[in-house]
């Protein structure tokens, strides 16, 4: 090939590519030929609208993965040989190891969940995980408590169980087993539940004014976890005390109330996570996952306290204006931080799942608007699946923490996905969100999640609501 058609051909490829630089200029969009208000943003998680098929996809893949590591049977700790003979046990029997366990706090929020999760569904898979769980441990039990009487030592995993040292000990557990107690033909639960409600009235640590207290990591503090850990089942236990049960409504109102004089920030609208009795001033730390607890404490509350309760109202609008100030920090990916007021502290699973379910659940309660808050609860689920990965963990949540008065303390807190503390919360929040989407009429309009108190039929990208949607 000689010069002079090498240059020829240099010159028709000129062309050639003008003329495509030409036709593509004329493609480039624009504010006059093109809507571009409709164009799909660049999110950086999952946006619009969901399916309750998709919601129970991710649950029941956390389902497989839980069910495979949280094994129900007693095995000898030095040769690890199963141990059938529970009467003849010795100090040597311990819960076989699983990758989470099956008596701590965390997860009796999974158990609690998992009820939630059979309820949402009809999927008795969730249900039989929680009852094959108590029937093993309330089988084992009596055993175990012979073994620690004959040889003074036991299985710590059992330990915690026949005698608590703290409400992380009993409390969460023991309102799933009274949630489990009040179903028909449940395992017979009372021993163990009546066993946790001794420590939690009668021996747990408090203050003078009775306030459910710790002596770390000063003496005197209050933890805003407790109000989780000590509140809900005392709330849960009136179910099941008989003539007693107005003393043990009473008391937990009285909890929540005395935590709140101390923790609550009104001008945050949010809690502190710790307080110590004889500080002369008290560092607000809002720490998302404690957060959590307390607006999940008002829930459980909630559900089980008489529509005419004399201080219902009180505790209810306590919970809406938390709801506001949680709202107010969600971040623009759907999650929250872990410290709620410091977008420079990382976004975490566990109390972002919790809000999650909160947010929903007061919804499809009536207690507060799914206009102003569908949305935010629905980013919020897409968020948390983000977290799901294909074996089934949860990924992204803090491990446990204890409790700091400076923030590089949160901010670093490691995230793993064997922190037990974010499987309970996912669970419960796909199964709050399968009833919201059940019950409400999510659309997108605008580019936008809105939900609507009546369905919108139409197929329009933007469309008018005439009616307003009102019922």
């Amino acid at each position: 090939m000689n010069l002079k058609t090498l240059s020829m051909m240099g010159a028709l490829l000129l062309l050639a590519g003008t003329g495509a630089n030409a036709q593509k200029k004329k493609e480039v969009l624009n504010d006059s030929n093109t809507p571009l208000h409709l164009l799909q943003p660049a999110y950086k998680v999952p946006y619009g609208m969901l399916t309750t098929e998709e919601i129970k996809a991710d649950m029941d893949r956390v389902l497989r993965y839980l069910e495979k590591n949280t094994p129900t049977r007693v095995v000898d700790k030095n040769t690890g040989k199963v141990i059938t003979d529970y009467a003849n046990m010795t100090a040597d029997a311990q819960l076989e190891r699983g990758a989470f366990r099956l008596a701590s706090y965390e997860w009796g929020v999974t158990y609690s969940a998992m009820l939630a999760a059979a309820e949402a569904t009809g999927d008795q898979a969730y249900y039989k995980y929680v009852t094959d769980r108590f029937q093993f441990l309330a089988e084992v039990a009596p055993h175990f408590r012979k073994v620690l009487e004959k040889y003074g030592t036991v299985d710590p995993q059992m330990k915690q169980i026949l005698t608590p040292h703290a409400l992380d000990d009993a409390g969460a557990v023991c309102a799933a087993m009274v949630k489990v107690q009040m179903k028909k033909n449940s395992p017979e639960l009372k021993p163990l539940i009546d066993n946790y409600m001794d420590f939690i009235v009668n021996k747990e640590y408090r203050l003078a004014d009775g306030t459910f207290a710790r002596t770390r990591p000063q003496h005197n503090t209050l933890w805003l976890d407790d109000m989780f850990m000590g509140v809900p089942p005392i709330a849960w236990y009136s179910c099941i005390a008989g003539d007693k049960q107005q003393a043990y409504l009473s008391e937990a109102v009285r909890q929540i109330f005395q935590f709140a004089d101390r923790m609550w920030v009104p001008e945050k609208k949010l809690f502190r996570h710790g307080w110590v009795e004889g500080m002369q001033d008290h560092p607000a730390f809002h720490w998302g996952r404690a957060n959590g607890w307390a607006l999940l404490t008002m829930c459980e509350v909630l559900d089980v306290l008489p529509e005419d309760y004399p201080q219902r109202d009180k505790i209810l609008d306590l919970f809406r204006t938390h709801v506001r100030g949680l709202a107010a920090c969600q971040s623009g990916e759907g999650f929250w931080h872990q410290l709620l007021d410091r977008n420079d502290s990382y976004l975490e699973t566990s109390a972002t799942a919790i809000y999650v379910y909160c947010f929903a659940h007061a919804i499809n309660k009536g207690w507060i608007d799914a206009m102003a808050y569908g949305p935010v609860a629905q980013l919020g689920w897409h968020a948390v699946t983000t977290q799901i990965n294909a074996e089934g963990q949860v990924d992204g949540t803090c491990v446990g923490t204890g409790m700091a008065f400076d923030p590089a303390f949160y901010y670093y807190r490691p995230v793993n996905v064997y922190a037990a503390h974010g499987y309970g919360p996912v669970l419960w929040a796909g199964a709050e969100m399968i009833n919201m989407l059940n019950k409400q009429h999510p659309k997108m309009n605008d580019s936008a999640v809105q939900y609507y108190r009546t369905e919108q039929k139409t197929s329009e990208p933007i469309f008018h609501v005439m009616d307003g949607g009102a019922k």
